[in-house]
């Protein structure tokens, strides 16, 4: 579906979204449902039938519109069933229900004699650049198990890596939860009460300040040189706005609960789009 020409002219503004920015694109999802996709089914002929995935991942590029063309259905039925106001934004890595599934699923026929691989969805992402369609989404609040013995306080000691980086702790709470994919958790979670200080782990660039990710709360990512990017969620207050210079160690948000049940800072660190361990960049406690 064609923007107006205003709603054009806010995105080239960025007053709709960050989307003129050259933001590296964080990998994973924003918000956001989890799920798996249907196993094609192959019709043995020169074309297929083919199970349409329950889900699909929002690529680069993709808007609304394309997707449900893609699969032959209709792109005000995918708006409807994940959410989606009449503006029709997406976000790049968003994770959007195509139909319910079930026996009754929709089908397409494909002209290709190669077996589909089922579709990997992923989940829980990160916003990046909003695709030029905008999106409000809503996804089940998290829980974070409680830790009886939480790690010792110990001095924040800024780490220079040979990415020319000085990376520091954000916050200077016991580590309720470690990085580990397996389990879907793509940072570390840090306790602490409501009101303390959340601080830039780096010199950057803020590149969003905002609560539209339901699942993250008010969330700040900030772009370093180098291909990183650091994502501090559930904050309680945001303090810096995009486009603004951070500096490391500097004030960006107070410490909440937004998105989540439990005071905490989730903090994520994305290298080239890809999560990776923050543990291997900050510096021993």
């Amino acid at each position: 579906m064609q923007l107006s020409t205003q709603k054009q002219a806010d995105i080239a503004t960025g007053k709709c979204s960050i989307s003129t920015r050259n933001v590296i694109m964080c990998s994973a999802t924003v918000l956001l449902m989890a799920g798996c996709a249907s196993k094609p089914v192959v019709n043995p002929s020169q074309s297929r039938l083919i199970v349409i995935p329950q889900y699909y991942t929002v690529k680069a590029g993709d808007t609304l519109s394309q997707i449900a063309a893609r699969y032959n259905l209709d792109y005000r039925e995918i708006a409807r069933i994940n959410n989606i106001d009449s503006s029709y934004t997406i976000y790049t890595n968003q994770s959007l229900r195509l139909h319910s599934g079930g026996k009754d699923a929709p089908r397409i026929q494909v002209r290709t004699s190669a077996t589909p691989a089922p579709v990997a969805i992923q989940s829980r992402s990160l916003p990046t650049q909003p695709v030029r369609t905008t999106a409000q989404t809503s996804t089940p609040v998290r829980t974070v198990p409680s830790v009886t013995t939480p790690p010792p306080i110990l001095p924040n000691t800024p780490a220079t890596l040979p990415s020319g980086l000085t990376w520091q702790w954000p916050a200077s709470g016991p580590v309720l939860q470690q990085f580990e994919l397996a389990r879907d958790i793509k940072g570390i979670r840090i306790g602490g009460n409501t009101g303390d200080p959340v601080r830039a782990a780096a010199e950057g660039e803020v590149v969003y300040a905002s609560d539209r990710l339901t699942e993250y709360g008010n969330l700040v990512l900030i772009r370093h040189i180098s291909g990183y990017v650091t994502a501090y969620a559930h904050n309680s207050k945001i303090i810096v706005k995009e486009t603004d210079r951070v500096k490391a160690g500097q004030k960006i948000a107070e410490m909440g609960s937004s998105g989540t049940t439990q005071t905490m800072l989730e903090f994520q660190v994305r290298l080239n789009g890809k999560p990776i361990n923050p543990a291997s960049l900050l510096p021993a406690r």
